[in-house]
């Protein structure tokens, strides 16, 4: 068994069986060349390979300086690998089934405030012609938790006011429905008539609901260069990108007593141990306001 070949068809069966997308394949084929590398220095062979050889893989990459993440991600690759090989049957017996990635803390989402937000919105100047085109961004990605490719490739035949709600493509090609805030529709409304019914769109464009001023799709770089402005203007010194209004839209609809299920399918996750990162956060604010506020904690 050659590793040329093997990874060859280990990249046929991610693309054409699991319909995983270019970059992820390429992730994958990358770690498992990683792998390649490590044994051929270890003059063995695919079918020769044992958990220790695999371990000391992991150590390696220890040694070399690459943070937990990176191994993580890594070991999932060489995990998927072996698991495709028995699948095929090329191995009998998986070396990597007991394979561990390294624990990797969970950082903490950056969130805004029901007032930050606020205080961004009112950065927008509205005298000119995409001032209500980035109000309705921000109150879209706000008060629906979009993914900034999600809101890039929105559509308006996504789009079902009169029945108050957005179908959503996320990842994967999932689709969900995500009902429209009444500041949404007002907000869209406004950006249609202000600049959108003037502009001059692109061919291929005509269905993209978030234009620039050539008519074209508007792309992730502008969204995030939009926000960063707004937060610069508006003094907000938090780490902001487009994907903290879909951290907050989870937390305040925690900390307002929606289900976790509910969230859960608002924002298209596929675990609900994902979406559990939320009560974290809204756990640490509580225990920043008792801290901040409680009697003992006040200097005199």
């Amino acid at each position: 068994m050659k590793w040329s070949n093997l990874v060859n068809d280990f990249e046929n069966y991610l693309l054409l069986e699991k319909g995983l997308s270019e970059n992820t394949v390429l992730a994958y084929v990358k770690d498992v060349e990683k792998l390649q590398n490590y044994i051929e220095e270890l003059n063995k062979k695919v079918d020769e390979l044992q958990y220790e050889d695999l371990n000391g893989f992991v150590g390696a990459l220890f040694d070399i300086g690459l943070n937990a993440r990176s191994q993580a991600r890594i070991v999932s690759g060489v995990k998927q690998f072996f698991e495709f090989l028995i699948l095929e049957d090329y191995l009998k017996r998986n070396p990597a089934e007991l394979l561990q990635p390294p624990k990797i803390g969970r950082k903490l989402p950056e969130v805004l405030s029901l007032e930050e937000i606020d205080q961004m919105m009112a950065q927008i100047d509205l005298s000119k012609n995409e001032g209500h085109r980035n109000k309705a961004i921000l109150e879209t990605l706000y008060c629906c938790g979009l993914r900034v490719s999600e809101l890039c490739d929105l559509k308006l035949s996504q789009i079902f006011i009169r029945e108050g709600f957005i179908r959503v493509i996320g990842k994967g090609n999932k689709e969900r429905l995500i009902p429209l805030a009444d500041s949404v529709m007002i907000e869209l409304d406004l950006y249609f008539l202000s600049m959108r019914k003037h502009l001059e769109i692109a061919r291929g464009h005509e269905d993209f609901v978030f234009l620039n001023r050539r008519g074209k799709q508007l792309t992730r770089v502008m969204i995030f260069t939009i926000i960063k402005d707004l937060a610069q203007k508006a003094g907000i010194r938090k780490n902001i990108s487009p994907h903290t209004f879909r951290h907050s839209f989870a937390t305040h609809l925690l900390e307002g007593g929606a289900n976790l299920r509910a969230i859960q399918d608002m924002l298209g996750h596929e675990s609900i141990l994902t979406t559990e990162i939320y009560t974290h956060v809204s756990s640490q604010a509580q225990r920043e306001a008792i801290l901040k506020y409680h009697p003992r904690n006040q200097k005199k």
